[in-house]
């Protein structure tokens, strides 16, 4: 798969990811990884293309960009964003603070929508929970540590993972149409 990456693209979409991370308490540098990683592949399986075509690595506690921290770096030293390290139970999060909106304009109508999609399945959820869920993508689980994941595996067969945005909403359709749920 020949894909091609998009670098202003990737600092925009990081840009506006973190500005939508800022109201969710466990939106720190892990949950900003994993959202860029289900973006792009989530995007890829809908429309079979990426959006910015960023590599991800398999790190220990998931996939992550490899492209990210020149990005963060970009953003910081331009004036758009601050790194700003916050408490989360007790424990340091780094979460990265837009200073200005991202450019929208370098999006489609169908990124944008599969950016707020992902963001809506991963509410609520913390960083350990959001790598919990990237570990059962096939191309974390194929790849071995240091590896780049390669976007070709996004069309693997593997078990639906289940959010608590998809339970919810499964459970309503169940309770409406009568059925039976066993969880």
């Amino acid at each position: 798969m020949n894909v091609a990456y998009d670098e202003k693209k990737f600092v925009e979409m990081v840009l506006y990811v973190a500005d939508r991370l800022q109201d969710d308490c466990a939106g720190g540098a892990t949950k900003l990884n994993k959202v860029l990683f289900f973006a792009e592949f989530t995007h890829l399986r809908r429309h079979h293309q990426v959006i910015s075509g960023c590599e991800f690595q398999k790190l220990a506690h998931g996939p992550a960009p490899r492209q990210l921290l020149p990005a963060r770096r970009q953003l910081i030293d331009s004036g758009a964003a601050e790194l700003v390290e916050e408490d989360f139970l007790g424990r340091p999060q780094h979460r990265l603070v837009p200073t200005r909106e991202a450019n929208l304009d370098v999006f489609t109508d169908d990124e944008l929508k599969t950016i707020e999609d992902v963001l809506t399945q991963l509410a609520g959820m913390t960083g350990t929970q959001v790598s919990e869920l990237s570990h059962q993508e096939p191309g974390w689980r194929l790849t071995e540590v240091g590896e780049t994941i390669p976007f070709s595996t996004a069309f693997l067969d593997y078990q639906q993972v289940q959010t608590p945005t998809s339970e919810r909403l499964s459970k309503s359709v169940a309770e409406r149409y009568g059925f039976e749920t066993t969880r």
